[in-house]
């Protein structure tokens, strides 16, 4: 992979910006609530939200209610403005015409996964929700881990429980905001009532702590990517996320094995990502060639993603790809002993770390 140096200039960067600001500003925010199993109380946590909205003086709507919901619920439903539900061939869809004729500022939609009949408008409730954020109507939802489709799976291997109605992972991370309702896995002992979801009853605290886990990570996700819309739309250059990106520099002299076990430990615990990289030198023996495509193979197996670099000038290469990718580690080998010429004017590695501001440099002695 080589990196590209091509930049816009300051007028496409302007005009790119502006029309991005436009649309942030007219575009509704979305909020989710997102449980990791039925029970937690994210329905409670999202209607409580527009309550305190609606006692602060905001205009806030009920969209949609799922049909049993727990008494607590109905009682903070009644002191909000609910337009209700219509009727399409027996099945109970978001009114969006009413909504988007009284255009409230902020509304609630619980069960953010639920499939509309054939014929409406739109396939997908979370499409109905699409639409009011594009005509600016703030919308606050709630859905649960198993009805992301992307998690799907993942969910059903440990609750044994399938689900027919989700919404894609790319939806969820256009929310402007995410809260996961971490309830302890010991103190979610109700059930919602709703069939699609695993009884929680019939959960272990292993399994929940493990639907938990999903939910944390996948709400980091969410976070690193509002992160990379940020940074775009104010044209900042990304050095952080809410994960660790670890790079992996292989040279023929480095100790591949050990940097990429240490990468891998790092990588699992803490849920980030994995790259071995190594810039391609045309002057490197035969010898030299095979101890990188050992490394690299190596890489492979760990399940890291390789990339190949391009460039004169080592240090400046990895910086680049490596901030164009979010990079938070860099690993490096390095020799102890120094020549007259790196002791006078610095080596390759005093280059990197010096010019490394934002990001981690890890050195890693070697022959």
């Amino acid at each position: 992979m080589s990196v590209s140096t091509t930049r816009p200039t300051p007028e496409q960067l302007l005009e790119h910006l502006s029309a991005t600001e436009e649309d942030f500003q007219h575009r509704g925010r979305l909020k989710v609530f997102l449980g990791y199993a039925s029970g937690v109380g994210k329905s409670f946590r999202m209607f409580d939200e527009g309550r305190r909205r609606h006692e602060r003086g905001q205009d806030v709507v009920v969209g949609a209610i799922q049909t049993r919901s727990p008494q607590e619920v109905l009682a903070l439903i009644h002191k909000l403005e609910v337009i209700p539900l219509r009727d399409a061939e027996g099945c109970q869809v978001v009114d969006v015409p009413s909504i988007l004729r009284r255009y409230p500022k902020v509304c609630l939609i619980d069960g953010l996964a639920y499939d509309n009949p054939p014929g409406q408008r739109h396939a997908k409730r979370w499409q109905d929700v699409e639409e009011l954020l594009e005509a600016g109507i703030s919308v606050i939802a709630s859905v649960n881990v198993q009805h992301i489709e992307e998690k799907r799976e993942q969910v059903e291997a440990i609750t044994g429980k399938t689900v027919r109605e989700t919404i894609p992972i790319s939806f969820l991370n256009q929310a402007d905001e995410i809260i996961v309702v971490d309830a302890p896995a010991d103190a979610c002992m109700r059930i919602s009532g709703d069939d699609e979801v695993p009884n929680i009853r019939k959960l272990t605290q292993p399994q929940l702590s493990e639907l938990r886990e999903i939910a944390l990570l996948l709400a980091a996700d969410v976070v690193d990517d509002q992160l990379g819309r940020y940074l775009a739309r104010h044209n900042i250059a990304q050095t952080w996320g809410a994960q660790e990106r670890i790079l992996v520099c292989l040279s023929p002299r480095c100790d591949a094995q050990r940097m990429i076990a240490s990468g891998v430990r790092n990588r699992n615990r803490f849920h980030g990502e994995l790259l071995v990289a190594y810039v391609d030198r045309p002057d490197w023996s035969s010898e030299e060639r095979t101890k990188v495509d050992r490394g690299l193979r190596c890489g492979e197996a760990a399940g890291a993603e390789i990339v190949k670099l391009d460039g004169e000038d080592a240090p400046a290469t990895i910086l680049e790809f490596a901030r164009s990718r979010g990079i938070t580690q860099i690993y490096v080998g390095h020799s102890g002993r120094h020549n007259w010429w790196e002791r006078w004017f610095g080596s390759d590695l005093d280059k990197l770390i010096r010019a490394s501001e934002g990001i981690d440099v890890r050195v890693f002695p070697h022959a």
